[in-house]
């Protein structure tokens, strides 16, 4: 296992009421059914809305997540880069509670 996905795992781990599951075939934890994080090309993928949405967005090399590569991302969704591994558990306790609330 790569460093980056161990530490997914770490952060993903720490979420209370987590459980690591698969979406699009990927790597992810939910809370309930709902995916609120995702491991994605060496990148911690989360679903944000609001300032932490825009927060991950500004990072060097952050992106509106799109799993496809087809120019069709998914809005809510922004993939972070190991290098910004810092912001992985703040993003990833926003994304937990932003999904729990829906």
């Amino acid at each position: 296992m790569i460093m980056e996905e161990e530490y997914f795992h770490e952060v993903g781990a720490k979420i209370e009421g987590a459980v690591c599951s698969k979406m699009f075939g990927k790597l992810c934890y939910k809370i309930g059914e709902k995916a609120f994080c995702s491991y994605y090309e060496n990148s911690m993928v989360f679903k944000l809305q609001g300032e932490f949405h825009q927060e991950a967005l500004v990072l060097a090399g952050s992106k509106l997540f799109d799993p496809s590569g087809k120019g069709r991302a998914m809005k809510e969704w922004v993939q972070v880069s190991f290098s910004h591994k810092t912001y992985w558990n703040t993003f990833a306790k926003a994304a937990a509670e932003y999904v729990e609330n829906l």
